[in-house]
Formats: C-alpha cells, sequence, structure tokens
C-alpha cells in the first residue's frame, strides 16, 4: 500500500522524535532507587510504545527494533531478551490463529455465524451483545481468558467474514472490527466476573489471605455482579457510538442467513471432526487443572488432529503472517516487561504512588491506588504479572492508611481485569484480536483507554457503592 508523500515525511519526523526522546530518557540521570539497567529498559520499552501510540512505526517494527537495541546496548542479554519466545502461553495464541482458520475454512465457523446472524443479527450492536453474552456464559468454566479468546475467536472472525467484512479488500471497517473490539472488551468483564474466569484471580484471593481477607467464589462474583451487569450494557453501546461499524442494522440479515443455511445443507463430515476436535480441547482446557494437562499442549493436540484430518495443511499456514508477526512482537515486548518487573522498575513505580497518597483519608487513598493501579498497567505486558508485582504492595500501603482490607483486595483483583484492554499488549487474550487484521494496535490505545476509563469509573462508583453495601463497611 502505498503512502502520501506528507503522510511519509511526517511519519519520519515522528521517528525522529522517538528516537530523541528515548535518548533523552536514556541520557538523563537515573533517579534515586534505580539501577542503570532498570531506567534504560524503561526508555527503550517506553519509546517503543510510544512509536506505536503515535503511529510512527508498526508495533512489529517498534518491537523489533527495541529489542536489538536492549541486547546491542548490554541492557538485557540474549537470554533475556528472547525469553518470550519460549513461553507456552504465547505459543497459545498462535495456534489459537491456526485452528481458527481450520474452523473457518470447514464451514462450521460459518455456520455457528449463520446461526448467530438467524437469532441476534438484526443489527451489529445485537450481535456485540451476544458475543459478550457466550463469554460471560462460558467463562466460569475457563480459567484462561486466553484459551477463552481463542474459542471466541473464530466465532467473530467468521460472523466478520460472512457478513462480508474483510481484511484484504479493505472492509474491515464493515462490522468485523466492531466486532472484534467489542469481544475484546468483553473479555474485562466476563474475566471480573468470575472467580475462575482469570488465571490471577486465585492466586490474587490467595494472597489476600495474607491480610486476613477470606475471598471465596461466591463473594467474589456478588461483589462483580453489579458493576459487570452495568458494564455489560453500556460497553458495547459506547463502542457502538466511538467505533462504530459501517453496518448498523441489519433487518434483512436473518433471512439471508436462514437461506445461506439451507444452501450450506446438511453438516458435512469435516465441520463434525472440527467440533468434535474443537470441543474435546474446551474440554480438556476446563479439566486442565485437575488433570495437571498444559493448555498449550492441549490446543497442538488440536491443531495435529485438524492437519492429520486435512482440514487444515500446510499450504494454509503459508497464509497465516499475521500469526507469526504477533507472536514476534508480544514475546519481545512481554520478555521486556518481565524484565522492568525484575530489575525493580514496577516496584519503584508502586512505592511511588503509594508514598504519594499516604496521610490522606482512606477514601481517597483507595481512589487514588486503584487509579494508579489501573494506570500502571501501560507498562505491563501480563495481567498476571501485575497481579504478582504490586497486589500486596498496594494492599499493605491500603491497609496501612485504614481502607477496609476486603474492599481494597476485591477492587485491586476487579481492576487486574478491567484495565486489560487499555493496551494491544495489556492481556494475551487481546493480541489474537489485535494479529487477526480487523483492529489497528493504535486504535486500541485510544478505545481501550476510554473504554478502561468507563469502566474504572463504574467499579469505583456503582462498584464501590455495591461493596460497601454488601460487605456493610462503615464511612
Amino acid at each position: 500500500m502505498s503512502h502520501h508523500p506528507l503522510q511519509t515525511i511526517k511519519q519520519h519526523y515522528l521517528q525522529i522524535f522517538i528516537f530523541a526522546f528515548g535518548a533523552l530518557i536514556w541520557f538523563s540521570p537515573v533517579p534515586d532507587g534505580l539501577n542503570p539497567q532498570a531506567w534504560h529498559l524503561f526508555a527503550i520499552f517506553i519509546s517503543a510504545i510510544f512509536a506505536v501510540i503515535l503511529k510512527a512505526m508498526p508495533i512489529f517494527t517498534s518491537s523489533i527494533l527495541a529489542l536489538s537495541v536492549s541486547i546491542l546496548t548490554g541492557t538485557l542479554t540474549t537470554e533475556q531478551a528472547y525469553s518470550g519466545f519460549s513461553q507456552g502461553f504465547i505459543l497459545l495464541i498462535i495456534v489459537a490463529f491456526l485452528i481458527a482458520r481450520g474452523v473457518i475454512k470447514s464451514g462450521l465457523g460459518k455456520r455457528i455465524a449463520f446461526l448467530i446472524i438467524k437469532r441476534f443479527g438484526k443489527s451489529s450492536l445485537g450481535l456485540a451483545y451476544s458475543i459478550i453474552a457466550a463469554d460471560m456464559f462460558i467463562s466460569p468454566a475457563f480459567p484462561s481468558n486466553t484459551a477463552r479468546s481463542g474459542v471466541l475467536y473464530p466465532i467473530v472472525n467468521a460472523l466478520a467474514v460472512d457478513s462480508g467484512s474483510k481484511i484484504a479488500d479493505g472492509t474491515r471497517k464493515k462490522l468485523g472490527s466492531f466486532l472484534m473490539m467489542s469481544s475484546m472488551a468483553g473479555l474485562t468483564l466476563s474475566s471480573a466476573l468470575w472467580l475462575t474466569a482469570m488465571a490471577a484471580n486465585p492466586a490474587g484471593a490467595k494472597m489476600a489471605k495474607e491480610f486476613g481477607v477470606n475471598i471465596t467464589y461466591a463473594s467474589w462474583a456478588l461483589g462483580a455482579s453489579v458493576p459487570v451487569l452495568v458494564l455489560f450494557f453500556l460497553v458495547p453501546w459506547v463502542i457502538f457510538k466511538i467505533y462504530p461499524p459501517e453496518i448498523k442494522e441489519t433487518p434483512e440479515a436473518p433471512a439471508i442467513a436462514q437461506e445461506a443455511l439451507e444452501h450450506m445443507g446438511p453438516v458435512h463430515k469435516n465441520e463434525y471432526i472440527t467440533a468434535g476436535t474443537f470441543f474435546g480441547m474446551v474440554f480438556l482446557w476446563i479439566m486442565s487443572g485437575n488433570l495437571g494437562l498444559d493448555k498449550t499442549a492441549v490446543a497442538f493436540l488440536g491443531l495435529g488432529i485438524l492437519m492429520l484430518t486435512n482440514i487444515f495443511t500446510l499450504e494454509d499456514m503459508r497464509g497465516e503472517g499475521n500469526a507469526l508477526s504477533t507472536l514476534v512482537w508480544f514475546a519481545i515486548l512481554f520478555a521486556m516487561s518481565v524484565y522492568l518487573e525484575k530489575f525493580g522498575f514496577m516496584g519503584w513505580v508502586g512505592m511511588h504512588i503509594s508514598d504519594m497518597i499516604i496521610g490522606f483519608s482512606w477514601p481517597v487513598v483507595y481512589v487514588g491506588l486503584t487509579i494508579g493501579y489501573v494506570l500502571i498497567h501501560y507498562f505491563f505486558v501480563s495481567q498476571t504479572a501485575q497481579m504478582l508485582a504490586l497486589f500486596s504492595v498496594f494492599l499493605g500501603v491500603a491497609v496501612t492508611a485504614g481502607v477496609p482490607a476486603e474492599l481494597m483486595a476485591l477492587m485491586l483483583l476487579f481492576a487486574t481485569n478491567f484495565n486489560a484492554i487499555i493496551t494491544p499488549q495489556g492481556s494475551s487474550a487481546n493480541v489474537i484480536y489485535v494479529g487477526s487484521g480487523y483492529i489497528e494496535p493504535g486504535e486500541i490505545y485510544k478505545v481501550g483507554a476510554i473504554i478502561t476509563l468507563i469502566n474504572t469509573i463504574v467499579f469505583l462508583t456503582i462498584g464501590t457503592a455495591w461493596l460497601l453495601l454488601i460487605l456493610d463497611v462503615k464511612l
């Protein structure tokens, strides 16, 4: 795709600005409490992120430049810099891409999409609500929101393609972009609703016990229910307003879907095989905790079965450039985020946020810590990593300042989920949607910031009022 000369010149100026910005941070004095290695890694990481936000370069280019600079300057060793490529959950995302292609190729994706359109397809907004409702329904059985995105993505992708919204012909915004963004936003709600809907939730509940807080499955669900229900109705509508699909009303869609289903005829053998494989994977993912199974290995098994039966072939893999580029940029940013935390940068920022609000009344401390916890997720490429690094620090400061421990613990754990759409790499569950090509990373920084702001406001107002009521906290 050719760029306008003025656009190219603007991009070159932005690139020069990014390099100058990074150099300015790099050569500025290292703040007290940090070592040069942590500060230099921050300079590289924040420059890479700003390059994407300002559209100076694509996220793939930005991340590989960041990788090379971090190694060539000795900021990271080769082992540290490449460590993200050995992460099983990142491979799970890539395998989910390939399985999604198999689901669509077999015809199963098309059939599911037409069945959903037949039932909910009178409007684009109706489709978005149905996708998020389905996500909330299955989420209690999925301790991995990454695996859940692997279930939802093929359906959303099929809905987009079969509505005539495709990447190749430039019609991504017809419907696909809106549905992908809505489903990704829905994951922030479904993950916050249930204790078992995201891997970090039970770990956080266990850490809260050290502060005398006992969070049960029921107390979590009760606490999250009201704010999540409000956001379920609010979030898709907001996305519809700020990131609208070109197709809004489709009153004829259910009839067209019925006609298409009749034309497809009875379920084909490949659809049965794909459905059996898909549901088998879902079952094994649900049981993975009890059976001690690795989720990525389960996904590889599913892909292997689809390849054995020629539903997905090596020829199909050649067309999956997005999967490869996603693997590269996410693995790089994940490794850099991990080492920012290991080098002490995240803890340093967390302590500074904590120090800023000491001495204020507990409601101010509560609100300040929650907002700080949400905003700091700009630097994390993993919800679990943030929770493990900062949850105890923030909760400890809150308890010392007189914030009711259970109130703060629940809000921080909810925030670990509802802040996930703040960046393209804010959750591994986001990455499959970004890699689809329907959403540009820069769009997520804008729309994701607005959705995160709405999530935060609703949880801090309606959510807090509800928690104060059910926890019987006296102001």
